[in-house]
Order: structure tokens, then C-alpha cells, then sequence
């Protein structure tokens, strides 16, 4: 049995209010299975994160003040650095959204917005489990890991894109 995941999603943007019963559930079910698959150990009693679904505005501040980027980005992960303790639940961190961001690149992408929160979610879901994407090698990890959580949920790979996917067929 694995431990426990609790999610707290708070909707700060309000273009995300009419698709808020979808895509709760797409990030829901991309954050358990990503917890599923690389941090239910069972040494601890659980996990908790929180979602907040902002905007291009709150990321641009945010990838500002914390990365030195004056430009919004579509996720921001911010690990709490919290490694567990037995019998004790885990805080892992926040994953923040910029809908602007996501909705166009969804568009650009040819995916569904579902799909593409889902493999956001997954993505920053690693970030605070420590994974990161800072060298040619752990680059390549983190996404053979995000295209394997992804399968699982039926989200096609997000690596490969639609004209590429045809030409392969």
C-alpha cells in the first residue's frame, strides 16, 4: 500500500474558473501517479502539495523574483525541501501555473489542455521530488520519467509533436 498524497489546488487566475472541474481532475490523477511511481516509498505517511492556477502576470513576478527571468513560464515548482520523516507526512512544495502560457502553448502544441496540465503537473511534481533537468543527462531522465507517467495515464508522449508523430506513422 502506498502512502497518501493530499493536493490543495487554489485558483488564483480566474480564466481557469470555467475548466476548473476538468482540470482538477487532470492534475489530481498526474500528481498520484507521479507520486506512485518515484516517492511512495512507504517510509513516510504520506505527501501534501499545493497547485495554485495563476497567470502570466503572478509567474512573470515569480520567475522574476526567484530565477532571475523577467518573462513569464508556463510552470514554476518550488521544492519545500521537506525529505520526510518516518510516520510523519512529507510537504513536498507548490507547482504553480500561468494559464496564458499553458493555454497557448496547448494550441501551438495541438494537445488538449488536459493533456498538457497533466504533463506540467508530472513535471513539477518531479522537480520537488528532486529531479531536474540542469544537464544533458538529467534532462534526458526527467523525460523518459515524464513520458512513462504520462503513458500510463494515456497522455501521449509531450516530447514529440504532432508533425512529427504523422511523419512517424
Amino acid at each position: 500500500m502506498t502512502a497518501g498524497l493530499t493536493i490543495e489546488i487554489s485558483c488564483v487566475g480566474k480564466n481557469w474558473e470555467p475548466l476548473l472541474a476538468e482540470l482538477d481532475g487532470a492534475i489530481r490523477r498526474a500528481a498520484c501517479a507521479t507520486w506512485n511511481a518515484q516517492g511512495a516509498d512507504g517510509s513516510v505517511a504520506g505527501a501534501e502539495i499545493s497547485v495554485a492556477l495563476g497567470d502570466d502576470a503572478m509567474l512573470r513576478g515569480l520567475n522574476r523574483d526567484y530565477r532571475g527571468k523577467d518573462a513569464p513560464t508556463n510552470v514554476l515548482a518550488f521544492p519545500a525541501g521537506d525529505g520526510g520523516a518516518p510516520g510523519r507526512v512529507r510537504l513536498l512544495g507548490d507547482i504553480v501555473f500561468a494559464f496564458e502560457t499553458i493555454e497557448r502553448e496547448a494550441a501551438e502544441r495541438s494537445r488538449s489542455l488536459a493533456d498538457h496540465v497533466s504533463h506540467l503537473t508530472v513535471h513539477g511534481m518531479l522537480h520537488l521530488m528532486g529531479c531536474d533537468h540542469d544537464t544533458v543527462a538529467r534532462a534526458t531522465a526527467m523525460e523518459a520519467q515524464e513520458i512513462e507517467i504520462l503513458a500510463g495515464l494515456g497522455v501521449a508522449n509531450p516530447y514529440i509533436l504532432v508533425e512529427d508523430a504523422v511523419d512517424q506513422a
